[in-house]
């Protein structure tokens, strides 16, 4: 990759950075419906505008020096970058919104199946427009925790430094798997919250189950859009995704 090849990656991912850091800030003054915990206004542990300066602040330093951290370790590991030349518009773009669309298809199905067999129903939406910026946040902020640092960097520790470069393939691979088990952890508490359970165990089997499979769907997908058509590709399948699951369904299910 040249160096004004590199200059544009980094240039194009602080934009994200701050795009994220701005749509977490205005999401905090957004009705959050089933999504905010049952607590009155005045239980916030802080007024509004400090809650939004102190999620943009965490989304541009935590965030934005992890996905930082995991691009340049990318490139080390000759994963595709942002706008590598090698990779077409139609790859970067057009192949994730159709899988995208047909990945928010897959979840609608799979949770209007999975709720009849257990006692809490259908899992919730944002309202209408925080569902917009909820899915642009989480397609931005969960896909550099999860796959531009989470799999750079275990990709990068495990074959490169441990295992002299050997097995890059199988590595990949094994921690796709690990980030899909971790992305779907991180919506254990959000679900915790939804449905008002006390603990983890109060969580039934087949919910669990569910939500295993629907973010680990995401997870092996954008992970191999990652390293194949570059970042922005795993952003665009995510979004999508979520476009169609929490927004279109979210309006009209």
């Amino acid at each position: 990759m040249t160096p004004v090849r590199k200059d544009k990656d980094i240039l194009l991912y602080a934009g994200l950075v701050l795009l994220l850091a701005v749509l977490a800030a205005v999401n905090v003054f957004l009705p959050q419906g089933d999504y905010a915990p049952v607590m009155p206004e005045q239980g916030l542990p802080a007024p509004r505008w400090v809650l939004g300066l102190v999620n943009a602040a965490i989304m541009l330093v935590i965030y934005g020096g992890l996905g930082l951290l995991g691009l340049y370790l990318s490139r080390k590991l000759g994963f595709a970058g942002i706008l590598d030349p090698s990779v077409s518009h139609r790859q970067r773009f057009l192949v994730p919104l159709v899988t995208g669309i047909f990945l928010g298809l897959f979840i609608i199905l799979c949770d209007e199946v999975f709720s009849r067999f257990h006692s809490l129903g259908l899992l919730p939406h944002p309202p209408f427009p925080t569902s917009l910026v909820a899915s642009a946040t989480a397609a931005i902020g969960e896909e550099i925790i999860f796959r531009l640092f989470f799999i750079s960097f275990w990709v990068w520790l495990v074959s490169k430094v441990i295992l002299k470069g050997k097995w890059q393939n199988g590595i990949f691979w094994i921690v796709t798997l690990f980030s899909a088990i971790a992305f779907g952890a991180g919506h254990m508490p959000s679900v915790m919250v939804f449905f008002q359970l006390e603990s983890l165990s109060a969580i039934p089997s087949l919910l669990l189950g569910e939500i295993f499979l629907l973010n680990g769907v995401i997870s092996v997908f954008a992970a191999y859009f990652f390293r194949k058509s570059g970042f922005l590709a795993a952003v665009g399948i995510h979004f999508w995704a979520d476009m169609v699951w929490h927004v279109v369904w979210g309006l009209v299910g």
